[in-house]
């Protein structure tokens, strides 16, 4: 039965996010679907036993209901780590093969999430690579746009899975650099046998990240609006400069934080009255009365947080870069976007669906 591996250039890419939007198109379709993510990373144990947090989750989304033992065959532990760095990993490839066997049984169509990098975990050889190979899967790249496109890697991957490789999803490009991969990334990988099966443009909304949320992960508190702790961030603005200069800067940032020190009493004015979604206080420092009535009144949480406001910074920066795809919301509009974007037919005929 048809396999179809769906990996990426490196992590946080989106493989999710694609998983589950070719799962519920051909879902609607009337395909009858089985799910695997080989190896997984996240480990979590439910009803006593353990599997991968992602792997439950899209298995969820899906209406899936697969052992969770052939599901995520191999679950990468501390102790997992300790035997594979201490000696030879025998036999996961073959555990691996046995679980596909098993859920691709009776399948119309077996999608197999990666995790990581193609190259993640090529110390125990169950990198997504050799999984491909193993299993004779068709493969969808995912590479998203970090600062800039890994077309190196997807020529390497290329050479390495050669006619397994059915094409490639260019994934969060920005608006700016979207005529570049339109008229010269995407004609270059398409002209090296690198068939571009999409190009998604980025979208706040699948990098957002609810207040109350972004508290918990920067370690911090919220100390007013505690009933608003559900509005969305989709990005931050640092507020060290002058007020002045803030409030230029301020106007172009639509549903951004605004990380300031908490003895900025002047910047924290100027961004509750701009209905920021929240602030983040740095150096542990409560504001002035002031700041927490108008954070009242106008129902702007403030969060807390003990860090300077470089840390906090880098911190924000990789919390919304790899924030997990959880809300309802964004797996709608993930699936939406998945659905505008994606060449499916392509995709049926790499498949012979």
């Amino acid at each position: 039965m048809p396999g179809l591996y769906i990996g990426s250039t490196s992590g946080y890419s989106g493989k999710n996010m694609i998983i589950m939007g070719i799962g519920l198109h051909f879902r609607k379709e009337g395909l009858n679907l089985g799910y695997m993510k080989p190896v997984g990373a996240m480990p979590l144990e439910k009803d006593g036993r353990l599997g991968d947090e992602d792997a439950f989750f899209v298995q969820e989304v899906l209406g899936l209901e697969q052992p969770v033992e052939d599901v995520t065959p191999v679950v990468v532990t501390h102790d997992f780590k300790v035997k594979a760095f201490a000696g030879p990993c025998g036999g996961l490839l073959d555990r691996i093969a046995e679980s596909y066997g098993k859920i691709s049984r009776g399948r119309d169509l077996t999608l197999v999430g990666g995790s990581g990098s193609m190259y993640s975990g090529k110390y125990c050889c169950t990198d997504g690579v050799s999984v491909v190979q193993r299993l004779g899967l068709k493969t969808v790249v995912i590479d998203r746009f970090q600062k800039e496109l890994h077309y190196d890697t997807l020529v390497v991957l290329k050479e390495a899975l050669g006619d397994q490789l059915l094409g490639v999803v260019l994934n969060d490009i920005p608006p700016a650099f979207m005529d570049e991969v339109e008229n010269l990334i995407a004609p270059f990988l398409n002209s090296r046998g690198i068939k571009v099966l999409g190009i998604i443009p980025k979208d706040p909304l699948m990098g957002a990240i609810k207040v109350a949320d972004l508290a918990d992960r920067l370690g911090g508190k919220i100390i007013s609006a505690h009933n608003k702790a559900e509005r969305v961030v989709e990005n931050f603005l640092i507020g060290t400069m002058q007020v002045e200069n803030f409030m230029t800067h301020f106007r172009r940032s639509k549903n951004s934080a605004v990380i300031v020190g908490g003895d900025r009493s002047d910047v924290q004015l100027v961004a509750l009255e701009g209905d920021c979604p929240c602030l983040v206080l740095t150096g542990n420092l409560y504001p002035n009365d002031i700041i927490l009535t108008r954070s009242e009144v106008l129902e702007t949480p403030i969060i807390m947080v003990r860090e300077d406001t470089y840390s906090v910074a880098k911190k924000m920066e990789t919390i919304l870069s790899r924030h997990k795809l959880r809300d309802a919301i964004k797996i709608r509009q993930g699936a939406e976007l998945v659905a505008r974007h994606l060449d499916f037919a392509a995709i049926r005929a790499g498949l012979d669906l």
